[in-house]
């Protein structure tokens, strides 16, 4: 999230896709309302259902599930046809004038590079043109048919209005009336900001979805100021937290990343890392990577990590493939995994395929349940009727429940979307024989260590050699963690400048990443923390909401990631004098000396602007990317992939090339691809969502939301329950082709059919809440409907939009 919950009150234009605030955000939706009322913002709803967001909005335009690639790319071509861009900022921000390699291609859906067999690419010519100085080649007059600017109009040329009414559904007056609302952005003293959730993200095609999204931005000048942004709200209060220290299975803490199993060379594998600048005078900040690499390998492994070992880099495993989700999963399901840990999670309820799932939960010898609550993924092996009818007598697999404590019972910070670490307290003392997810964890490292230690084993010495510093080894304190991730001096650091001056002291805690160095005197678990819980306390913990600008910059409140900014590429809201563009929402500017303001600048903070150093300071550009070069799997620009179960069985941007219907990156396996659903059998798409009163699997534990929304229901629009001869509060049964569900009709007019490619097509509408346990009435698993595919960059699992049949019961 580029900006800040607070920070939305600020916009002029707040474009709601592919989320639903006022449903699935009901707090932060509030800054919505400010805007509204205090700001006289207007506010957009696209969206396959009329939402409480909607019902709310100036502007409700509805979309096909899973088309919004072209929809917004209908938009780009928009902007870029009737000139609605900030001038002044694509031209220095961006990478427009950039010239691209000679050998990139895009011919009838696919990149240069493609390998159909593997389903990747080759992506080196996905690139910059360089010079002989190595720097990136550039056209200021934007006229090279090869510079960024041209091969993006060129891109999104075929992306037309009435190629939005044809594929998306929405009637072209509504679609250029969102093009015009959010136009009216591109001038400096107008702002606009993008809010996207799950709607965005659980699409084979999601990540480059929120890229276009990104570009749509761009163009508006929209990145950096207050009042703009892309701001990905979280479904959960630690989301974010979880994704900061390496959520994904690739990823170190910070964002960092393991290596491949073809790095076996420390310095290589630093040095791809470590970006240098494409362009004269750019920080291309992850140049620092050895120093947060360093300082994290400290963190783990104190004294055993040294420069003579490469600070214990054969300790990292290294990868041989990805093993996100969907690839576990799959390895259970060909009897490769004999155990599972399922720490706070559902994944018979959060996981895509019940069916196969079950199947490989039941090959399992030994699965681990950390939760507050029994799970069905804790109940998988019970039968429990139709909603999980299996043979318990059949399942080898031994079920563990270890009961956790929930957050009301335990210290600690969560990290909430705008990137706020906010400390909290202890509310109560857990019940029963529940433990903390610290502790539980403690108390299975401190075992398995002494069986290492007492027995030995192959290559023990990452585990024997753990540093594990803390006061009661089995039961980590909260603070003592968070002073580890937020870092600490190991010895007195001496100043580079004055080495007989110095800076901190041995043991004290750091003010933040700057301090990190690369020779071992620094350890910090996660550098992008850094500095939470510095030489001065506990900083998440300060609770002043003073806001002397009026504009929600309460600086004082909590702390966020990186160094307490609260809006990331804060640099982009001034000119290249280092002027703001608009000064009635000042965030930074240039006083001569130093960068100043009402937020933490987002750059070098004695940077003089006349360097022509960019505001994009981690990419070694300078600028943000329209061209992603090779960031992305499929592709350098956002291209409209249909889903993977989708009602025309082709692409209408391509409809004559074979193997481009939908994603060509994504993440499928052979077997799951060859069962996907088609039209002739299933001629409705569906798609999921969240409601207020229940929160994922959890509340329908609780009687109250139970009451609130006792059982479980599908949304079918009135015409479609029309044609079926289904009444309002009757049973349907929905199938796919991995199952069905059995739930309550309910007829509502949010759904309306839409015309696609000059058919009709009927959306259905499924909450995901429900499942076999807990007080509210048992129901089914929602995931037993939906397809076993994933983005090809994140992985996630394409929820939004799959066929279904609907029936009477």
């Amino acid at each position: 999230m580029t900006n800040h919950w607070v920070d939305i009150k600020n916009a002029d234009i707040v474009l709601i896709m592919g989320g639903n605030a006022a449903e699935a955000h009901p707090c932060g939706f509030k800054w919505v309302t400010e805007a509204k009322a205090h700001n006289k913002a207007k506010l957009i709803v696209v969206d396959p259902r009329f939402t409480r967001s909607a019902s709310v909005a100036d502007f409700y335009a509805p979309i096909r599930t899973g088309t919004d690639i072209i929809f917004l790319g209908g938009v780009i071509k928009y902007l870029l046809d009737n000139d609605k861009i900030q001038h002044e900022y694509v031209r220095n921000y961006t990478d427009f004038s950039f010239i691209v390699r000679e050998d990139f291609a895009f011919d009838a859906g696919l990149y240069s590079g493609y390998n159909a067999e593997k389903r990747t690419y080759d992506k080196a010519s996905w690139d910059y043109e360089r010079g002989d100085d190595g720097y990136v080649k550039t056209d200021p007059t934007l006229q090279h048919p090869r510079s960024v600017y041209q091969l993006l109009k060129k891109h999104y040329s075929r992306y037309t209005s009435e190629m939005v009414e044809r594929v998306c559904g929405t009637p072209k007056d509504k679609f250029l009336t969102v093009c015009d609302m959010l136009a009216s952005t591109a001038t400096t003293n107008r702002a606009a900001t993008i809010l996207y959730a799950l709607g965005w993200t659980q699409h084979s095609i999601g990540s480059q979805i929120i890229r276009t999204g990104a570009m749509v931005q761009l163009l508006l000048g929209n990145i950096g100021i207050a009042g703009g942004g892309m701001n990905a709200l979280r479904g959960h209060s630690n989301i974010q937290g979880l994704t900061d220290l390496g959520l994904m299975s690739n990823l170190l803490p910070g964002y960092m990343t393991l290596p491949n199993e073809p790095e076996q060379d420390y310095g290589k594998y630093i040095e791809t890392r470590t970006l240098k600048p494409l362009r004269p005078n750019q920080l291309s900040y992850w140049q620092n990577y050895n120093k947060f690499h360093v300082s994290l390998m400290k963190a783990w492994w104190g004294n055993a990590a040294t420069a003579e070992n490469n600070w214990a880099f054969d300790y990292l495993p290294k990868l041989d493939k990805l093993y996100d989700m969907l690839q576990v999963y799959e390895l259970m399901v060909q009897g490769k995994m004999n155990g599972y840990l399922a720490q706070g999670f559902n994944p018979l309820a959060a996981a895509p395929n019940k069916a196969k799932l079950n199947d490989g939960f039941a090959k399992l010898k030994f699965l681990v349940i950390m939760d507050p609550l029994v799970t069905e993924t804790s109940e998988f092996w019970r039968n429990a009727g139709e909603a999980n009818d299996v043979d318990p007598s059949k399942i080898q697999t031994e079920v563990f429940r270890l009961p956790t404590t929930c957050f009301a019972e335990e210290d600690g910070a969560l990290v909430n979307s705008g990137r706020w670490l906010q400390w909290h307290w202890k509310g109560a003392e857990p019940p029963g024989e529940a433990k903390s997810d610290i502790e539980i964890m403690a108390l299975i490292f401190t075992r398995l260590r002494k069986l290492y230690q007492d027995e030995g084993g192959k290559y023990p010495d990452p585990i024997v050699n753990l540093s594990w510093p803390y006061s009661n080894p089995q039961n980590p304190s909260a603070e003592e963690l968070a002073k580890e991730y937020a870092g600490r001096a190991l010895v007195d650091l001496a100043d580079p400048k004055d080495p007989a001056k110095i800076t901190r002291r041995g043991g004290e805690q750091l003010a933040g990443f700057a301090e990190l160095r690369d020779d071992g005197s620094t350890a910090s678990g996660c550098w992008i923390f850094a500095g939470a819980w510095g030489p001065n306390g506990n900083l998440m913990a300060r609770r002043d909401n003073s806001d002397p600008t009026g504009i929600g910059q309460t600086l004082n409140w909590a702390w966020a990631w990186p160094a307490n900014r609260r809006i990331l590429y804060n640099r982009a809201s001034c000119d290249l004098e280092g002027k703001p563009f608009d000064p009635r929402r000042k965030l930074v500017s240039w006083n001569g000396k130093i960068w100043v303001g009402a937020d933490i600048p987002d750059f070098k903070g004695d940077e003089n602007p006349a360097g022509g150093m960019g505001p994009f300071i981690m990419n070694p550009e300078g600028v943000a990317r329209f061209f992603a070069r090779a960031g992305m799997a499929e592709g350098p620009f956002p291209e409209h992939y249909e889903p993977f179960e989708n009602p025309l069985g082709y692409n209408p941007l391509h409809p004559k090339a074979k193997g481009v219907t939908s994603n060509p990156a994504a993440r499928i396996f052979k077997d799951d691809l060859a069962a996907m659903g088609t039209v002739e059998n299933f001629p409705y798409v569906a798609t999921t969502y969240r409601l207020t009163e229940h929160f994922h699997y959890w509340t329908k534990n609780v009687r109250i939301n139970a009451i609130l929304q006792p059982e479980q229901f599908v949304e079918i629009g009135e015409a479609l329950a029309k044609e079926l001869g289904i009444p309002n509060g009757s049973r349907v049964k929905v199938s796919s082709n991995r199952g069905y569900i059995k739930a309550v009709a309910l007829v509502t007019k949010r759904l309306r059919p839409l015309t696609v490619e000059g058919k009709t097509v009927h959306q259905v509408g499924i909450p995901i809440h429900w499942g076999f346990v807990g007080v509210a009435r048992p129901g089914f698993l929602t995931n037993t409907l939906t397809p076993f595919v994933g983005d090809g960059n994140s992985q996630t699992p394409e929820f939004k939009s799959f066929l279904v049949k609907v029936e009477k019961a």
